[in-house]
């Protein structure tokens, strides 16, 4: 599969996740967020230590989501990656996509091992999306 046809793949379904949406509207993991806002997609996001962020019920992790999610976007150090990735793998969430700086080997070699749509290495979802900061 190519990385567009990746894309498509991961951007076919709703609703997706964020892990490591910031409260912090400089910082990558709510420009993010708001990408999926700003484009009209369902979306929750992860944070641990917050409990609403850009207006949304924010959940600890991804067991604690309200409902399936059909991707997970990643704005995490990659230690806390490798995490998110276990998690993702025993949910049965086949969709991955690591933003830069976020990944790590082991986390991607997980998320293949386990049959998983990873993207990686480089492609941006705030460019996909055509984020606008506002």
């Amino acid at each position: 599969m190519t990385v567009q046809q990746q894309i498509q793949a991961f951007l076919e379904g709703t609703p997706h996740a964020v892990a490591g949406a910031s409260q912090d509207r400089r910082k990558y993991g709510n420009k993010v967020l708001r990408a999926y806002l700003q484009r009209k997609r369902a979306v929750h996001p992860i944070n641990p230590n917050a409990r609403v962020v850009e207006g949304l019920v924010a959940f600890s992790d991804l067991a604690a989501l309200s409902e399936m999610v059909h991707g997970v976007s990643i704005v995490t150090p990659p230690r806390i990656t490798e995490q998110i990735v276990t998690q993702a793998v025993g949910l049965g969430i086949r969709h991955l996509w690591m933003q830069p700086g976020s990944e790590s080997d082991q986390a991607i070699e997980l998320a293949r091992q386990a049959g998983m749509n990873v993207i990686w290495g480089g492609p941006c979802i705030l460019v996909t999306l055509q984020f606008q900061e506002d």
